[in-house]
């Protein structure tokens, strides 16, 4: 792993944490595997692919290993994977040779896409909850400015979110919700942060947690107008059933489709 930059010197947005988890190796190495028995890899998948209908240029921001590239590249579509983590762009490289699809990657900070041109893309995807691992709520606004930047008029996008109330279900959840009410109710700028385990051994790792309200509303101050909204759960397909009772508490998380209309 490189050498941590000091705190001052780690790019907008970017907590230690994330840093850390980036530049591990091992993490690219594993993530695949890892993913392999998540329902997300599929409901995702096929949100994308019922909103993303038609051939075009693709970004995928926080591509990691490439793991919707490669399926969109081999219908067609020119795509682009963008990331700050040098071994998942390296992955993500050798599934698509594997694949014999070419891709094309750029490793950027999420915050900071101004090296991409203005409306060059028709559709446009951050999963997985990539927005979340973005820290400030100014830094997550600056990252759904330039996804509005980047697609033309028409284009799509594609979002993933996890649920902040889906923490009611834990009693460790519910005391988190608990302060994270106070925080909230005090404007405190840490507001819907929650510090996650361990993951694969890098620990500190900040994710914000969103309200479906929330997510919508930044999405509509950037400039979007909101299509679908899939509420997931954690068995099956990832849909969440009975999505009439409680979908607000029992949502894990959300996908949502929005459109850039001028």
């Amino acid at each position: 792993m490189p050498s941590s930059p000091a705190s001052w010197q780690l790019p907008p947005g970017v907590t230690r944490g994330l840093w850390d988890y980036l530049h591990d190796p091992q993490i690219a190495c594993g993530y695949d595997e890892y993913l392999a028995g998540s329902t997300m890899t599929a409901a995702d998948q096929a949100f994308a692919e019922r909103h993303f209908a038609r051939p075009g240029r693709l970004v995928d921001l926080g591509c990691g290993t490439g793991r919707l590239l490669v399926p969109f590249a081999l219908r067609g579509f020119w795509v682009l994977g963008v990331d700050l983590s040098h071994g998942m762009l390296r992955a993500a490289g050798e599934k698509a040779e594997l694949a014999g699809t070419p891709i094309h990657l750029v490793r950027a900070n999420l915050v900071e896409l101004s090296c991409l041109a203005d409306q060059s893309f028709d559709h446009a995807a951050c999963l997985f909850s990539t927005l979340g691992m973005i820290a400030g709520d100014a830094e997550r606004r600056r990252v759904l400015a330039h996804v509005f930047r980047l697609l033309r008029p028409g284009g799509c996008f594609v979002l993933h979110v996890h649920n902040r109330w889906f923490n009611f279900w834990s009693r460790p959840g519910r005391w988190w919700l608990l302060k994270d009410i106070c925080r909230s109710l005090l404007r405190r700028p840490e507001s819907g942060d929650c510090v996650m385990p361990a993951h694969l051994g890098i620990g500190e790792l900040t994710l914000h947690l969103f309200t479906r309200r929330e997510a919508l509303r930044l999405l509509r101050a950037a400039g979007f107008r909101i299509v679908e909204v899939q509420p997931l759960g954690l068995t099956g397909d990832g849909r969440l059933r009975r999505r009439w009772w409680l979908s607000g508490l029992r949502s894990y998380g959300y996908l949502i489709a929005a459109t850039r209309e001028r």
